[in-house]
């Protein structure tokens, strides 16, 4: 029976790899920087390696080889970069995308009693290209899950597909965005890391600014400012924190001093703090985001196994 190539046991070590980065994507919106250089050494190892011998390429075999190599570092790697620098996804995403097109080029072969994976191959032969699209559907599917989610609890609204109700006590323990302003819901409301920015950011609590939300509106009652890490659930402590001017909530300051994380404005800011310091407003429209390591990891798992969603579903529909 056939058996593995080395190179493509080794890689396998994407698997937990993923696994892990998807876990702390899951809980904490952010996955450590010391997970992609190791794998991408790996991925460049493996490469010299099937490489060797292939250049010049004698056979269709090898430019074939080369070629997909080729295409998916020279497209994915910068596809991922410039997606990362307009916003369309994080620093993590981007640099998970260009790992697989490091370490998972082209298609790998692994061999079980009666069976060869991936089962489902494309004619590119693009393997990173298939875990990308695998992901892409996969987190298509995020806003059916929030959806049968908010079902399940008894709440249905036009946006119970795209955000969920949460209490405003909680927004402390919570990622993703604010779905509303004072006036209307909308997908770019506050991001609550940067919620949790400003509160370190000025040396308050939710709780405090609930309870005297017209002091903490004055600008003068900012003083001494402090460190605001990155706004994640586990950052600096804070210290307690005058401004004077036209400038409510200090969110001008905030801007100054701290600049615009997460793309949050001080017209941002001053609204998403106008929904949450409300004392009568006790849940809040959340859209929680989608970490897509998540959907990367199940995609990778997927492409490892079944193989290409996509290209199944358009055979599956072709012969129909």
């Amino acid at each position: 029976m056939a058996t593995a190539s080395a190179p493509d046991i080794l890689r396998l070590v994407a698997v937990p790899a993923f696994g892990y980065a998807a876990w702390t994507d899951l809980r904490t919106r952010r996955v450590t920087n010391r997970l992609w250089p190791p794998l991408v050494v790996l991925g460049l190892v493996l490469l010299v390696v099937e490489g060797w011998g292939r250049v010049p390429p004698a056979t269709v075999g090898d430019r074939l080889f080369l070629i997909r190599v080729a295409a998916s570092v020279g497209i994915l790697i910068p596809l991922s970069y410039l997606l990362w620098r307009v916003g369309g996804f994080g620093g993590a995403d981007a640099k998970a995308f260009m790992t697989v097109a490091v370490l998972l080029p082209t298609y790998p072969a692994y061999f079980l009693p009666g069976i060869a994976l991936p089962a489902v191959r494309t004619a590119t032969g693009l393997f990173s290209l298939t875990v990308v699209t695998n992901a892409v559907l996969v987190g298509a599917a995020y806003p059916l899950a929030v959806g049968a989610r908010n079902a399940v609890d008894g709440v249905l609204a036009p946006t119970m597909f795209l955000a969920r109700r949460v209490p405003v006590g909680e927004l402390g323990e919570r990622h993703g965005r604010l779905f509303e302003t004072p006036d209307e819901q909308t997908r770019r409301g506050l991001d609550l890391d940067a919620l949790r920015m400003y509160l370190r950011w000025r040396g308050t609590t939710l709780s405090a600014l609930r309870g005297d939300p017209a002091g903490h509106r004055d600008p003068s009652s900012v003083g001494e400012t402090t460190a605001v890490g990155d706004g994640g659930v586990d950052g600096p402590p804070v210290a307690d924190g005058g401004l004077t001017g036209d400038d409510p909530w200090a969110a001008g300051r905030f801007a100054d001093e701290v600049g615009e994380p997460y793309g949050t404005t001080p017209e941002t800011l001053r609204d998403g703090l106008r929904v949450v310091s409300d004392p009568d407003r006790e849940a809040v429209w959340v859209s929680p985001g989608i970490p897509f390591v998540v959907p990367m990891f199940v995609g990778l798992v997927v492409a490892l196994t079944y193989g290409d969603l996509l290209f199944g579903l358009l055979a599956a529909v072709g012969g129909a």
